[in-house]
């Protein structure tokens, strides 16, 4: 264990040590913190990432990153002011980074996971059923033939069952 974080840090220090970091190299940084499940680290790369190259292609997947770890409560502390972070903010967070990144980067490959995803957390863990109609709606008007369209559809049908209500109407259905 001691070894791999030491390995990690000089190859950090090789690939990132006096030169100017690219987005690329943001990206990796992010990414090798979070196999090394330093979260708090990834986050920071990801932001300075989306900071210091906002038209980057990388961009909106730094951004997806960075809700995931909100989404997952694998960020623990409010990152400015140290505070510890409640499950409900770390969801609130989630939802805007995955809105932000639809928002800025609406023709991104990603754009369409990141309403779902924001929709989805409106719908299934806040409970917050007029937004995520909202958000899926306009999933819908934007990504119509978008391959998790019929899943948005199913989210609407389906907003504040209980899974045994949806078995039953399914049943019902005859599906």
């Amino acid at each position: 264990m001691k070894l791999s974080i030491i390995s990690a840090l000089i190859l950090a220090f090789v690939l990132f040590g006096c030169s100017k970091k690219t987005d690329q190299n943001y990206l990796d940084l992010g990414n090798a913190s979070v196999e090394q499940k330093n979260y708090d680290a990834a986050l920071e790369s990801f932001e300075k990432l989306v900071d210091h190259y906002p038209e980057s292609q990388l961009a909106p997947q730094a951004i997806f990153k960075m809700a995931t770890l909100y989404q997952n409560f694998m960020i623990k502390k409010i990152p400015s002011t140290n505070q510890n972070l409640t499950p409900d903010e770390s969801l609130r967070r989630a939802v805007l980074l995955f809105r932000s990144a639809y928002d800025k980067y609406p023709q991104s490959d990603i754009a369409p996971k990141c309403l779902f995803l924001s929709g989805f957390i409106q719908a299934n863990d806040q409970k917050d059923y007029k937004n995520a109609t909202l958000t899926f709606n306009l999933f819908l008007k934007q990504f119509p033939n978008n391959e998790l369209a019929t899943s948005v559809k199913e989210e609407l049908e389906n907003m504040g069952l209980t899974p045994e209500e949806i078995l039953q109407r399914k049943k019902m259905a005859g599906k």
